[in-house]
């Protein structure tokens, strides 16, 4: 499945203004917004958060999946897409992160 296709069938985010990552520490490692190209990132994002908990080995696994034709690009071009590239190191043994929501008003 594109993932295009995948991000019509992941749940809404209308409600949220961001996600924001958190490390072990409590620190912010990266923040990703409701808006144009960011928004499938934000979507898969919450997923995952809503289905694991955070972002843990299980859940990154999940995401490069999901980014489909995305991860390879990915892992061509490390860089060009730094929300996967993220993923591809926790899948690989980096650090768990913890997911705030940010929510629109």
């Amino acid at each position: 499945m594109s993932f295009a296709d995948t991000l019509k069938q992941l749940p809404k985010v209308s409600h949220l203004d961001a996600l924001q990552l958190i490390d072990a520490d409590g620190a912010i490692v990266a923040t990703i917004e409701n808006k144009p190209g960011q928004a499938g990132s934000l979507a898969v994002y919450n997923h995952l958060a809503q289905l694991h908990g955070s972002i843990n080995a299980d859940a990154a696994k999940k995401g490069i999946e999901l980014y489909a034709e995305h991860s390879e690009d990915a892992r061509a071009n490390p860089g060009k897409h730094p929300n996967i590239d993220r993923l591809i190191e926790i899948a690989a043994g980096a650090a768990t992160l913890r997911v705030k929501h940010i929510f629109a008003v």
